[in-house]
């Protein structure tokens, strides 16, 4: 069973206000769309037999314990605290009738490691059929799907409540212009947990992290 400590905010900590203001006056959240930077990441995966979908999973959710902005949870008095990491929350496809299963990964390293147990929680949950398919999510996860047959310039997210303080990663079909590959990829997160500064920076370490996986021996 997986279980992380969640650290709360100290009363210095600088967002107290911004948190408050976004988490109960002014309730929104906001979704933002890059194009990040994949070639070295496909030819690695090629060459080592990756999946491509795992490899930007991992760097995800590197990328994501790096800051604690996007690693953030409530304890059972509903105050503010961060979690070491985050574990990845995804879908699987059912080509057969065009539904999903939804199933999740304990993040760990190193990458093989992560990889080998991605793989046999997608085995499993191909076999399945439901929105969620597999027990025991954790509370400190991050949702990431994959629509591989779109490249979007943009994406949008409508709530009718509060926006989750979890980040939200929809990654959409790479496409080649010369001998770069470009990938799009949104995020969608709550107000109250991020301004455009730490998603801008979010957007940064990805990148870092795609590039340092693809210069792995």
């Amino acid at each position: 069973m997986v279980q992380d400590t969640l650290t709360l905010f100290g009363p210095d900590w600088p967002r107290r206000e911004h948190f408050a203001y976004y988490r109960q006056k002014v309730i929104c959240g906001y979704s933002v769309t890059a194009l990040l930077e994949v070639s070295g990441l496909y030819h690695w995966c090629r060459q080592k037999q990756q999946k491509f979908f795992s490899a930007v999973t991992y760097c995800a959710a590197r990328a994501i314990a790096s800051l604690p902005e996007f690693c953030m949870g409530l304890d059972e008095m509903g105050r503010p605290g961060y979690y070491p990491r985050m574990h990845p929350s995804y879908t699987v496809f059912h080509p057969e009738d065009h539904t999903f299963s939804d199933t999740w990964t304990a993040f760990e390293e190193p990458f093989d490691r992560f990889a080998d147990a991605m793989a046999r929680d997608i085995c499993q949950a191909k076999e399945k059929r439901g929105v969620k398919v597999k027990p025991g999510q954790p509370k400190n996860f991050f949702c990431i799907s994959c629509v591989p047959w779109l490249s979007f310039t943009g994406y949008g997210v409508e709530s009718q409540g509060e926006f989750n303080l979890f980040p939200i990663l929809t990654v959409g079909k790479y496409e080649w212009q010369g001998e770069k590959c470009k990938m799009p990829v949104s995020l969608t997160i709550s107000h109250a947990a991020a301004d455009g500064y730490h998603t801008s920076l979010f957007y940064h370490r990805l990148q870092e992290q795609i590039d340092a996986l693809s210069s792995k021996e």
